[in-house]
């Protein structure tokens, strides 16, 4: 879901908490192009290592100075000759953050994070092999992961921080797409590399931002017996400065047998609504007002019935029309 690796995080975070403020603002603004607001110098340090597409990108940010890198080696016990100049030392601190990874490597057997999947951080009882998974936070790691990396593929937010594609859906993928702003509409997209082109469009040739609203109203999470997790998740819809609107979507995830810990995308419903078609006095903070247990029923038929099937019961179990997948306070 990242970029940087752990030790690069915590290399960078280190090395950020010696710039001043002003400079830590100023890199966040510059990183994010504004689209982000800190409330205060820590949440501007995490901003800059999310949005940041690589641990040598952020270090040869003009803001982050030569001396500030020397110093940060040297606190490590990097022993290099002070006229080492910028790009010479960025590569010192590549080279010891990669050591650094080569040996959590060696104490953890666990699995490494990468952008074609999601492994989750569960400890698992010896005594029961059956993987005990807090679908919450499942959830919440899931929309962080989808959302940071489909909002980097926005040209406006500089070069994609990890590769978008096909690999992070099933290949009988479905995506119902309803949107209301000058005009209304429902499609319907089947396949990986359609899917995934289309959601890729929303950002790359639309210029838009999705930011999810990931507290208890934003984000619903519940699962099937049969191994199907589906998310939901209320946000809004951003093009630069102006807020458009409102996003609400229903993901369903199936976990892949053959990797552990691994979930693809089965279907999305994603309803767009624009700023102007909203009733007046409408909260601009979305909200999913159905319960896990709303969830769990669309999917009570998922043994007998496909994916067809479990999205027409979807669909008919919010309005009748087809149109809405997920509702709004």
């Amino acid at each position: 879901m990242s970029g940087l690796s752990y030790p690069e995080r915590e290399g960078c975070r280190k090395l950020l908490g010696l710039l001043e403020n002003e400079e830590i603002m100023a890199l966040c603004d510059t990183i994010t192009n504004r689209l982000v607001q800190p409330e205060d110098r820590q949440d501007a340090i995490r901003a800059i290592l999310v949005y940041s597409q690589s641990a040598e990108e952020l270090l040869k940010r003009k803001k982050v100075h030569r001396d500030v890198i020397f110093k940060y080696l040297a606190s490590q016990g990097v022993i290099i000759p002070p006229a080492t100049e910028k790009h010479n030392l960025i590569q010192h601190a590549k080279h010891y953050w990669k050591k650094q990874l080569h040996l959590k490597l060696k104490e953890t057997p666990e699995p490494v994070k990468t952008s074609e999947n999601i492994r989750l951080s569960q400890q698992q009882e010896k005594e029961d092999k059956t993987e005990k998974v807090d679908f919450r936070r499942l959830g919440e790691e899931f929309c962080h992961w989808f959302f940071e990396l489909l909002n980097s593929q926005n040209p406006f937010l500089g070069p994609p921080r990890d590769e978008w594609g096909p690999q992070h859906f099933w290949h009988d993928v479905k995506l119902r797409f309803y949107y209301k702003t000058s005009e209304q509409n429902v499609i319907d997209y089947q396949g990986a590399e359609i899917v995934s082109l289309r959601l890729l469009s929303l950002v790359k040739e639309e210029h838009l931002f999705l930011s999810p609203n990931l507290d208890s109203h934003g984000l619903k999470c519940a699962s099937s017996p049969h191994g199907l997790v589906m998310v939901g998740v209320a946000g809004t819809v951003h093009r630069g400065t102006s807020c458009l609107g409102i996003f609400e979507q229903i993901f369903g995830l199936i976990r892949c047998p053959f990797v552990e810990n691994t979930w693809k995308i089965k279907f999305i419903n994603l309803k767009i609504i624009g700023e102007a078609s909203l009733a007046p006095g409408t909260l601009m903070k979305p909200a999913i007002t159905f319960e896990p247990s709303d969830l769990e029923a669309f999917y009570n038929v998922i043994t007998f019935c496909g994916t067809n099937e479990v999205l027409h019961n979807v669909r008919q179990v919010n309005s009748g029309t087809g149109d809405q997948a997920l509702h709004r306070k």
